[in-house]
This record gives structure tokens, sequence and C-alpha cells, in this order.
């Protein structure tokens, strides 16, 4: 949803690990991943050698392999390509007839923070206190048991990020998750995956904050609030950098100002929610002026409009495939948006922003290969999916480790009933480091939460 606008709550939830069949083994205690407050704890899910084998498979690095077969060992793809044998061990799925991509990465998503059922004791999503909230971290609302989060799965979801809303021109940190059932977010949380930093352009903010008097009221109030805030961020980041060389004393701590230091060394990716070709123009010069980078525009209805400046920049824009017109700055938005910022070489990547289109990224990439090639661009299966999988691991910096499927990675996959940008396609399989997670036809891989357990009295529920 766009969230300054509306705060439509998700509409599933959590995994709940014994209705896998699995036990928790004190997942959500296993070694921190990283140094820092609120580390990782994630730990993939049990979890067995697994032959995927008669399928058509498309990579995610823009290779379609047909009648190929993929290895899944310890979490990881072990082996792919048209021979590969069967370990003895190795449980072995048939697949001929079916499609097999990487997970689908939502790159922009509100599970947790805005969940179900839509009420107002659940909207945590926007700290709509100040035009700078750069002190708050999204991981901090994300309740584990949002329904959300199992029919994210029935629709291949693998991994997103949970984002604040837009409300502000800072608006805090996103998290990176992993989707899988957990009784913490920190069970959730991608190993590695750095913090992105939510940052909103154009009506939003200035309509916020200025019908209470408040500024920003315009679009210039905007850029200069942002401008003042990246001076007080970098005299910060001085200070300290003085300090730690001994040449000063370390100034009192700040979390706004921590998060924002974080951007400029580079620590911190910045999503900036921005529709209009013009703003993001100025925003990447903002950027210029402060020396950190913008990784993506999210909505970014008027991309196709500067895409040669997007690619010049290599900065990825994260779009729907057709929402038009439900405010004015989204009024040039076209359909063809999404293909032609591809078409420019620059990173193209469907995102949900939405609870529902969440369950659905297959489809909405379909639609917007169908505009490009209405227009005349040539769109094969192969080279989409990375919309969704590889384009999207980039934008969150995790591309080393899924996104594709390629020796070495993250076992994180989706066997589709049929080719998966067909409007009839299901997620039959869906495996996250390995481990199945959810399965069509099993009710007992179909998790369930906790708390949708409590409300509907034990009964079995489909997403």
């Amino acid at each position: 949803m766009e969230r300054a606008r509306t705060r439509g709550g998700a509409l599933v939830g959590v995994l709940l690990a014994s209705s896998l069949g699995l036990v928790a083994c004190g997942k959500d205690q296993a070694p921190a991943s990283a140094a820092g407050p609120f580390p990782s704890t994630y730990a993939p899910l049990p979890s067995k050698p697994t032959l995927i084998r008669g399928a058509t498979i498309l990579t995610g690095t823009g290779a379609r392999l047909a009648t190929a077969a993929i290895l899944l060992r310890d979490g990881k793809v072990v082996a792919l390509g048209a021979e590969v044998a069967a370990p003895s061990d190795a449980q072995v799925i048939e697949a001929a007839g079916r499609f097999v991509t990487p997970g689908i990465i939502d790159v922009h998503s509100h599970l947790g923070v805005y969940p179900s059922p839509n009420l107002g004791a659940h909207e945590d999503g926007n700290e709509a206190t100040d035009p700078n909230t750069a002190e708050v971290w999204a991981e901090h609302s994300v309740w584990p048991q949002d329904p959300g989060f199992a029919h994210a799965l029935a629709g291949g979801i693998t991994s997103m990020q949970v984002l604040p809303g837009s409300a502000n021109l800072f608006g805090g940190r996103g998290v990176t998750l992993k989707n899988v059932p957990s009784r913490t977010m920190q069970g959730m949380k991608f190993p590695g995956a750095k913090h992105g930093l939510k940052m909103a352009c154009g009506e939003n903010p200035k309509r916020v904050y200025g019908g209470d008097d408040r500024a920003p009221s315009t679009r210039m109030g905007n850029v200069a609030g942002y401008r003042a805030a990246w001076i007080k961020a970098r005299a910060y980041a001085d200070k300290r950098a003085k300090a730690e060389a001994g040449n000063g004393e370390m100034p009192d701590r700040d979390l706004e100002l921590e998060t924002l230091a974080g951007v400029l060394a580079g620590e911190i990716i910045v999503h900036n929610h921005c529709y209009r070709a013009d703003e993001m123009a100025v925003m990447i010069d903002v950027a210029k002026e402060f020396g950190y980078r913008i990784g993506t525009f999210h909505h970014a209805v008027e991309s196709y409009k500067v895409a040669d400046l997007l690619a010049k920049e290599d900065v990825c824009s994260a779009m729907w495939a057709d929402w038009w017109g439900f405010k004015l700055e989204a009024y040039d938005g076209v359909r063809e948006n999404i293909a032609l910022v591809d078409a420019a070489g620059a990173c193209a990547i469907v995102h949900s922003d939405s609870a529902t289109g969440i369950q659905r990224l297959n489809q909405e990439a379909a639609k917007a290969m169908a505009s490009g090639r209405r227009m005349g661009l040539v769109l094969a299966p192969e080279h989409a999916i990375r919309w969704l999988t590889a384009n999207a691991a980039k934008s969150l910096g995790v591309l080393d480790r899924t996104g594709t499927l390629e020796v070495g990675k993250d076992a994180d996959l989706v066997l589709w009933s049929r080719d998966p940008f067909s409007v009839y396609a299901h997620a039959d399989l869906v495996f996250v480091d390995g481990a199945l997670v959810w399965d069509r036809v099993d009710l007992k891989r179909q998790p369930v939460s906790d708390f949708m357990l409590g409300i509907l009295g034990g009964r079995e529920v489909r997403p």
C-alpha cells in the first residue's frame, strides 16, 4: 500500500514451525551472524538432499535450461544442468512440464509492520512524528505472527525487505527477512544483509507535515530538509572519525545521525520512494553533493523518462506493473514503464507495496512483459524473471547469496505448476535454504501462525 495514503494491513501470516512438521531446535538462539544490536539469529531449517528433475529451469542469470535438473544439499545449490545424477540419499521430485525459478524477492513490503487484522492497534509502519525519523528501525515493529507471511510464501516469496512507510523525508531503516517461521524478528533476519534507509520524495512528506503548518510543505522544502540532515550527518561522521583517530572528543551517541552516517559510509542502502522523473534527477544530485549512493527508487512511475540516467548511475527502479492515477504524481505512469527501463539497460524490479500484490508478483511481472511486447520489445521469460529475483537481490545487496540459481548459492527456489508468467501458474513447492517451507497439496506443509490457530480454533486453513 501507499503507506501515507492508506494503511491497510496484510492478509497473511508468519510461519509456525510445528505446522511444517519441524521443531525449532533453538533456532531463535542460534549464534549471531553479525556484530551490532539486534543481530540475526536466523539458522536454516532442517532439510534433506533433494533432486528436482525434468523441469524447465529459469536460472535468473538469463539462462533457460530445458528438461533439466537441480540438486540441493545442505541448504545450497550443488548442481544443475541437463545431466545431474541422483545421489542415493536424495529425495527425487519428478517435475516434467513444470518450471523452477529462484525464489521471488519483494524489495518493498510492509508485512509485519502493517499486519492483519487491519486495526489501528497494528499500524506500526509510519512514525509520522517528525520529517526526519532516521532513528527508527522497521524491524522493531515486525510482528512475526502476521498471517501475511504465509500468503506470501504461497506466491513464491522467499525473501523480502520490510520498510517503514513514506510519511517522512527519512522514514527509518528497513530490514531484509527470510520468509521462514520464527518466534522473533531476529530469527527471520537475513544474515549479513545491510539495512536500507527509507526516504520519500514528493507529495507524501509535504502533505503529512505541511497541513499542520510544519515544514516541509513544498518540494523545495523537502530538498532543503534532506540537505540540512546530510550536513549534520557529515559533521557527525567527521567528528567520530577524528575521535577514533585520537584527534578529538567522541560526540554523544545520536541514533538519527548514526543511521545517516551509516549511509555515508556505504553501510546502509538508500531506498527512495520517488514518483517523478525530475525529482529522481534532483535526488541523484543530492546524493552526489554529500557523497552517498541511491540504491533504488521505489514506485518510480516516471522512471521511463530518465531510464538512461538511471542506467548511467546504476540506480535500480522498483515499480508496479500498472498502478496509475491514484494521486497527481502518479498521472504520468505508463504500463510500459518496467519494460522501457529494462530496455535502457537499467535495473528493473517488480515490487508489491501491498499485502495482496505480494501474493502474485509473478503475474504482475507478466503484465509488464505483455505491455513491453505490445510496443515491440522482446521479453523472454528467462530474462524477465530477473525483475523478481536477481535484480531484486542486487537492490538489497544480497546477490552474492540469492536471486539466481548457481552452484554455491542459497537454495531459495520455487517449483511452479507451469510457466510462472501464466495466470494459471501456482507455486507447487517453495524452498528456503533447501528446506521445504510450502507445499500446495500438503496441508501439513502450509504454515499457520499461532495467531491464526488461536482465532480459528485449530481448524485447517488454506491461504
